[in-house]
């Protein structure tokens, strides 16, 4: 399994002419959901919260997080994504942020079912630290689905150097992928989402979860970490509530 995920990191960035068809592809579908001044505005608060982030004060809080990569000689710091990648995710409207150790395993407790016989799914990987985090418990297999190639691949790497003594699961993988194009597995699932992605990208991504249990009904929990689009969760009546802090909250698919 090490072997084939080493070899898997070692796959090449897509070509630029592929990223720069991606970023034209990912305003055209900002202007389409929002309109030609919603995007403007879209881009123009994150353009400014980009530019604050490159202060000198910004950047060295950034590297706040960056304790669970010493530990684990890995990259899945927030803090040390190139400003291309952060240029690529402005256009997409998204951007990487690791999720806080603690604060995951904390959130896995909360789930009301043992994680065994589970596939553990993070759309919105990035750099993978949800995947290593995860591989701690029993899980059947551990995927992850990024849009963005660069980060993809440092996923790729990061599983492929990956050590620690609680690992429990090795069969993971992390795939470049538009999570609308996301295929679900027919396992009983643990989605895990935070907040990676734009309010319409997320409708789709929920709608899809739901014509995968209508197609194959099974046990289905659904993470939702930092509330930003939590109405959207609210108006699927085959999402249950079963947990809520003012950080996530847990749905269970009826």
């Amino acid at each position: 399994m090490a072997e084939a995920a080493a070899a898997s990191a070692m796959r090449p960035l897509a070509p630029s002419s592929n990223r720069q068809i991606n970023a034209l592809a990912w305003i055209g579908d900002v202007v389409r959901h929002r309109g030609t001044l919603g995007a403007l505005r879209q881009y123009t608060t994150a353009a400014i919260a980009l530019f604050r982030d490159l202060t000198p004060g910004r950047r060295k809080s950034r590297y706040g997080d960056i304790d669970y990569d010493f530990d684990h000689a890995v990259d899945t710091t927030w803090a040390n994504v190139p400003l291309r990648t952060r240029i690529r995710e402005l256009l997409s409207g998204a951007q990487y942020q690791a999720s806080e150790p603690a604060l995951f395993h904390r959130i896995l407790s909360a789930v009301p079912a043992s994680p065994e016989g589970f596939t553990f799914i993070d759309l919105g990987s990035g750099k993978g630290r949800t995947l290593l985090m995860a591989s701690d418990y029993p899980f059947r297999q551990i995927l992850g689905a990024e849009l963005l190639s660069e980060l993809n691949v440092i996923a790729q790497k990061n599983i492929g150097r990956y050590h620690s003594d609680q690992q429990k699961c090795f069969n993971i993988e992390s795939i470049c992928s538009d999570a609308r194009e996301f295929e679900f597995p027919g396992d009983r699932l643990i989605v895990y989402l935070f907040n990676p992605f734009p309010d319409y990208v997320l409708r789709t991504v929920l709608k899809n979860l739901q014509k995968s249990l209508s197609a194959t009904p099974r046990e289905v929990y659904v993470i939702y970490h930092n509330l930003v689009h939590e109405d959207i969760f609210s108006s699927q009546p085959w999402l249950r509530e079963v947990c809520r802090t003012h950080q996530f909250a847990i749905y269970r698919a009826e």
